[in-house]
């Protein structure tokens, strides 16, 4: 179908325009919902926490499943296995051949050590970044309202989320000079370095909080989009052990989103539940804005004493540093165990292309 009169020139533009300008539009919808959606259902729209948690809980499923459905419809005939070489040594024998089906895939993925490694620090890293994007108002208001304005606010929360983009280009030469692993590991340790200053520091420091907040938000989102990378070293991985026919790299990724998607929905339930614990702050029990006297679906509860703001205040400043410390442990400690790096990661990139070059001589032969 071709495009007349005003829209002709659409025709005319380079492919990585109209992706990129697809990419950008899709970007600022997705964070543009995340950084407002809990703080407009429960402070605008005043849902009650049972039909919060069921909106979680149905993004919950949708958002896991549907990456791993797609995933096992694109790439399901990929997962059978061919005949071992190889004068070739593989990393795990395995002769037999034919179709496989889900159940069998998911042994399979059971027994690849370093895929389970990586989904748990990576859900901690999901949980992270979304908790940050969720939580970053109320930050914001509790802790800096009264040192910054309104203006420097909006900018804290805009470079927040452009930094991580312009930082990746000084990270994937980082990358190229001493591999993700190191890269990743060394922003594990900056964060968890950071954390504690703030936390030495206390929140009496409104230049130091504003540096921490931002900060703690761009190395966060910096370090999401550089594990893409390392999602592409386990699909090669998967191919060698598992003697693919070829990669099922939509498969693999939609698995990895199987397993840490659901950090998107722990972040605001986990989040409200800690504040509300250690403050005593419930968001879901706003002052209402009806009269008084009309129907409610529980008593209004009762004005909090002016002692309790400083208590929030303090609850939301160990809330911003205590996070990211917990992940940050937990991050490194699951990193360790993740030996697809140095040799290993160069032989199974070796024993990749030997497979591939296999390939391509059994069709020159047929």
């Amino acid at each position: 179908m071709e495009l007349g009169g005003p829209w002709a020139w659409l025709l005319g533009l380079p492919t990585a325009v109209v992706y990129g300008s697809l990419a950008l539009f899709v970007s600022v919808l997705h964070n543009v919902f995340l950084l407002y959606y809990v703080d407009t259902f429960v402070s605008v729209y005043k849902i009650n926490k049972a039909a919060f948690w069921v909106g979680e809980t149905v993004f919950l499923l949708w958002n896991s499943l549907n990456d791993p459905l797609f995933g096992w419809l694109s790439d399901r005939q990929f997962l059978s296995s061919q005949p071992c070489l190889g004068e070739e040594e593989l990393l795990v024998g395995g002769k037999e051949a034919g179709s496989i089906t889900l159940s069998q895939y998911l042994r399979q993925l059971a027994r690849h050590r370093n895929f389970l490694w990586f989904v748990g620090m990576d859900l901690v890293q999901v949980f992270h970044c979304h908790f940050n994007s969720n939580f970053f108002p109320l930050f914001l208001e509790h802790l800096l309202s009264d040192h910054i304005s309104l203006s420097t606010g909006s900018f804290l929360l805009g470079i927040s989320y452009v930094a991580p983009h312009l930082n990746n280009l000084y990270f994937l030469p980082l990358c190229r000079r001493w591999g993700v692993y190191a890269v990743v590991r060394g922003l594990f340790l900056l964060k968890l370095g950071l954390s504690l200053l703030m936390l030495l520091a206390g929140p009496d420091h409104p230049g130091l909080l504003c540096l921490f907040i931002a900060s703690n938000r761009v190395f966060t989102e910096g370090t999401c989009k550089l594990l893409t990378l390392v999602v592409t070293d386990l699909v090669d991985e998967d191919l060698v052990l598992n003697h693919r026919k070829q990669a099922a790299s939509a498969l693999l990724f939609g698995m990895v989103a199987l397993v840490t998607k659901p950090g998107q929905t722990f972040a605001p339930l986990l989040g409200t539940w800690l504040l509300c614990f250690y403050t005593g702050h419930d968001l879901f029990q706003q002052p209402p804005l009806t009269p008084v006297g009309s129907a409610q679906p529980w008593p209004e509860p009762p004005a909090p004493p002016p002692a309790q703001a400083p208590a929030l205040r303090q609850g939301c400043f160990y809330l911003l540093v205590l996070v990211p410390i917990t992940c940050a442990l937990l991050q490194l400690f699951t990193w360790s165990q993740f030996t697809l790096h140095g040799r290993r990661l160069h032989m199974v990139k070796a024993q990749r292309q030997n497979l591939a070059r296999a390939q391509t001589l059994d069709v020159k032969t047929v």
